[in-house]
């Protein structure tokens, strides 16, 4: 892997709500967000703080967390509490209409719904974190590493999402390869992306595709054929590591633990870009951080825009000149 390089801040914008924890582009270079209170917003004029507009498009009525904008306007919305959304902007009136896609798989409730992709004939897929924890104990899933990640298709006439993938350890962020013919997911607890390839000889079947230097949440592809951003929103924990090889019943008590013990999160945030091969064609780093638990990343203009679970608003960075 590449030697990193610095990460440059620029300046910060708040947004007035904490945890916009998916930063997506849309065709124009706006960003959408949504953050805790349940609000989906619209960012603009990022590149100076003082021009900065932040708009309400909609209120899900719950904790939004991974985005899809739509070729017709509207905004695909994975929902920690509600499910798959459906969100129809209000046109800058904050009322825009939601409606739910999906909040049930295999007789369960679709618990910790991630991210979400759609394809262009209408087939959506979406992650789902976790069966066994909701979105405030994310921490006690990634201790106890118990592998119950999904990852879930739903069809363009709609119905009940089917299960592709389980077993995922916390699978989060997703993306479509250039050519459709493969997704890539996240798997936050295992610090890697996985490949599923959805053509050829090798369709419905998993296989790696990068091991990381750190814990990957979100991903964004920049355009249809640019590079794949994925923010790291930890480095590597070696105890961790260690940890996951204990019997099961030690890495529940751990878990127990994690979960009532205050998270800090580290100074240390990283984002990357990856080819379609899995090779790193970015690694950005910045120590020492007041910006921490980098969720997200995406590319609009000269900056990069990131996002976190924690932060009460995003950081705008400038992005590297093309190798």
């Amino acid at each position: 892997m590449d030697r990193p390089v610095a990460l440059v801040p620029l300046h910060y914008v708040s947004l007035g709500a904490r945890g916009p924890e998916d930063v997506v582009a849309d065709a124009q270079g706006r960003v959408l967000t949504g953050v805790e209170d349940g609000r989906i917003l619209r960012l603009q004029h990022l590149g100076d703080p003082r021009t900065a507009r932040v708009e309400v498009l909609a209120e899900t009525g719950g904790r939004p967390l991974g985005l899809e904008p739509l070729p017709d306007g509207g905004l695909l919305v994975c929902d920690s509490e509600r499910g798959l959304l459906r969100v129809d902007p209000g046109h800058g009136s904050g009322h825009g209409a939601v409606r739910v896609l999906a909040d049930a798989v295999a007789g369960e409730r679709l618990r910790f719904c991630s991210n979400v992709v759609a394809l262009p004939d209408g087939t959506v897929y979406v992650t789902a974190s976790s069966r066994r924890r909701p979105l405030e104990q994310w921490i006690g899933d990634i201790v106890e590493h118990t592998g119950t990640g999904r990852l879930l298709r739903l069809r363009p006439e709609g119905g009940e999402p089917e299960v592709l993938l389980d077993g995922l350890q916390f699978a989060n962020g997703l993306a479509v390869g250039a050519d459709g013919s493969f997704l890539v997911i996240a798997e936050t607890g295992a610090c890697r992306l996985t490949r599923y390839h959805l053509t050829g000889p090798r369709a419905g079947r998993a296989d790696l595709f990068a091991t990381l230097p750190g814990m990957p949440d979100n991903l964004w592809r920049e355009g249809p054929t640019g590079p794949l951003w994925v923010a790291l929103a930890s480095p590597r924990v070696p105890p961790l590591d260690l940890l996951h090889r204990a019997p099961p019943a030690v890495r529940g008590a751990a878990a127990r633990a994690a979960v009532r013990a205050p998270y800090r999160p580290s100074g240390t945030i990283g984002v990357m870009a990856l080819d379609d091969a899995g090779r790193t064609v970015r690694h950005l780093v910045r120590r020492r951080s007041g910006f921490r638990m980098v969720t997200s990343v995406c590319a609009t203009g000269d900056h990069l825009v990131l996002g976190s679970l924690r932060e009460p608003g995003v950081a705008v960075c400038a992005r590297p000149e093309a190798p």
